[in-house]
């Protein structure tokens, strides 16, 4: 919880500076207890909340220092952890002397920014994975920014009119990719970047580009034992002195961090678990299996129709630009669980897929990467003609299956990872008024998403898709997911499995040892395996899926809430009505599960619209 705003180069009298302070951070404090640190002059305003122990601030010589978060520095002594007085100090000489540096010396999850109001300039940065977000908008001779942008829309000055394109883009990615936000001349930082404010102008750019060494000679022995350590010191680092849950979802990472948990802190670990009574997305039995392998302390809940119909307009609040990952319910109720429990924080066990190789679609990507080992004149010539004429056709399961994977495997990376995209398969005139249609550019997302797969420089594609999947699974939705929900449940998050040290120890694993052919996670499972329990091991991802397609059927509160937020959300005029009308009358009876999905989105568009009217 907590977070900053704040802007410079805008001259105002103190007291009105405060004022607009004030009421700027009141949607970061409306979770948080705790008092904001307010700290202005007549060019600038700075305000920061949080846990006391993530909160740094340094005034002197008309510089003001803000640091929020975890905050580590690399050259800090290990043996005098109490040597750096005010982190914020420290960070600001480093910075003074070189910039770079001083940015690569933070470790851990944090926002910084340097206002120098004498000089009319700032900078501002965010960790190497974006864990939490910064936006910004440039006005006149300043800068407004906050990390809450239901804050930043709150400054006389910031504009408040929302962006078509963005809205075109929640629906095709079911959120807001960064650098984008819901708002029209508002932007945020990417994770591992540095943005300077000078002169007038705004420069961005990373401070941290990952660096895959895809020949490492290192042993197995070696690099299992360094995993251990790192994983023992990462989750240590996490704990702190707080009291501390997990998340327990039965999957690989969650385990892992629930018998690491019990490891360094010498006691049974407090394990939290979310399950459905719906056929196929209950998967309560996996995480009762590693609570009884690691004596956890454990806890479940079954969420039902009725909380999740109490907690959507929760959820659509809570986020300030709208989000469409259902999974957020979940790991609400899953969290206010810790919370009820009187815990400080709660561990999530993201990123390991990530860092790791554990997401199905790497095998499957792997199995297209085949094709193109094949003749470039047997596949253009021959097989993609063939596929071609035949596509669409009733053809026998092999014949179909075939023509597929040849349609699939002849796409390049990484449009063919969006063949299944909701609004690509329902296609976009369809789904779109005409209208809205002409103010936006279709085409935007694919090449939004081919620059981001370009960014990296790996030779192999199992490491591009993971610093792909950096961006556009974790920092873009996994982590806002459950950092949002747990600021929702009044209690702090924190992600070991995506330390700095954890991060950079998967750079230097060999691309095979990721995945192995189409054996996900192939080092890590192995490094593990007299540690987690072999049915966590061999068990098939799933993960905190909400059946939220099934249930709209079957709960009348529930169905009825999602009528009535599409049919508001037709006056907006950028949805065809005659297409909500066949997603609510023909679509959910023909599969509930697929096209739910995107009534979930719809829905959420609606009820975050609703949110910021009333």
């Amino acid at each position: 919880m907590g977070g900053i705003c704040g802007w410079i180069g805008y001259k105002m009298p103190v007291n009105e500076s405060r004022k607009v302070l004030e009421y700027m951070i009141q949607p970061i404090a409306r979770h948080d207890y705790r008092p904001a640190n307010i700290l202005v002059n007549d060019k600038s305003a700075l305000a920061i909340i949080g846990h006391p122990k993530h909160v740094y601030t340094f005034q002197g010589n008309g510089i003001t220092v803000l640091l929020w978060g975890d905050v580590r520095f690399k050259n800090a002594r290990h043996d005098q952890p109490d040597a750096i007085q005010n982190p914020a100090k420290f960070f600001l000489d480093h910075w003074l002397i070189n910039s770079d540096q001083a940015l690569s010396n933070i470790t851990g999850e944090f926002i910084a920014c340097i206002s120098d109001a004498n000089q009319n300039q700032c900078m501002l940065a965010i960790d190497r994975l974006g864990t939490r977000s910064l936006a910004y908008q440039a006005v006149g001779e300043g800068v407004i920014f906050s990390t809450s942008q239901d804050a930043l829309v709150r400054h006389p000055l910031a504009t408040g009119q929302i962006h078509s394109q963005s809205i075109y883009d929640y629906i095709y990615f079911h959120m807001i990719p960064s650098p984008d936000t819901i708002y029209k001349d508002q932007y945020r930082l990417l994770p591992g970047e540095c943005l300077t404010f000078r002169n007038r102008e705004i420069q961005k750019r990373p401070y941290w580009n990952p660096v895959f060494i895809e020949t490492s000679g290192r042993s197995f022995g070696e690099l299992k034992s360094e995993l251990r350590q790192l994983l023992q010191s990462s989750v240590r680092d996490a704990v702190g002195s707080a009291s501390v849950g997990a998340f327990l979802s039965g999957g690989t990472d969650s385990s892992t961090i629930a018998g690491i948990l019990g490891e360094v802190t010498g006691k049974p670990a407090q394990t939290y678990s979310i399950g459905f009574a719906a056929q196929g997305y209950d998967e309560m039995e996996y995480a009762r299996i590693a609570a009884r392998h690691f004596s956890t302390n454990h806890h479940e809940y079954y969420v039902t129709p009725d909380d999740v119909v109490a907690a959507i307009p929760q959820i659509a609040e809570i986020f300030d630009q709208p989000f469409g990952n259902a999974s957020a319910i979940p790991a609400y109720y899953c969290a206010r669980m810790a919370k009820n429990d009187g815990l400080d924080r709660i561990l999530g066990g993201d990123g390991g897929d990530e860092l790791f190789g554990g997401n199905e679609r790497y095998a499957k990507q792997h199995v297209f990467s085949l094709y193109e080992y094949l003749p470039a004149i047997f596949r253009k010539k021959i097989l993609e003609p063939w596929a071609e004429s035949v596509s669409g056709k009733t053809q026998q399961p092999l014949i179909r299956k075939m023509y597929r994977y040849i349609e699939q495997a002849s796409t390049p990376m990484p449009a063919r990872m969006e063949t299944y995209n909701l609004l690509l398969q329902h296609g976009p005139d369809s789904v779109f008024t005409a209208e809205f249609l002409e103010t936006v550019d279709t085409k935007y997302p694919a090449l939004f998403l081919e620059q981001t797969y370009r960014r990296t420089h790996a030779k192999s594609l199992i490491n591009r898709m993971l610093a792909y999947d950096w961006k556009i699974t974790l920092a873009d939705n996994d982590l806002p997911k459950v950092v949002k929900a747990c600021e929702l449940a009044q209690i702090d998050v924190a992600f070991p499995l995506i330390s700095d040290e954890l991060v950079e120890f998967s750079l230097q694993l060999k691309p095979n040892d990721k995945v192995k052919g189409t054996k996900l996670r192939y080092f890590f499972k192995e490094a593990l395996r007299d540690f987690l329990p072999n049915e966590i091991i061999t068990k098939q991802k799933h993960g905190f899926g909400l059946p939220f397609g099934v249930w709209l059927q079957e709960h009348a509160q529930l169905k009825a809430l999602a009528a009535d937020s599409l049919n508001d959300l037709k006056s907006r005029h950028f949805i065809r009505t005659d297409y909500i009308d066949t997603l609510l009358d023909q679509h959910l009876k023909e599969h509930a599960s697929y096209h739910g999905t995107m009534i979930w989105i719809l829905m959420m568009l609606e009820c975050w619209y609703k949110s910021r009217s009333g």
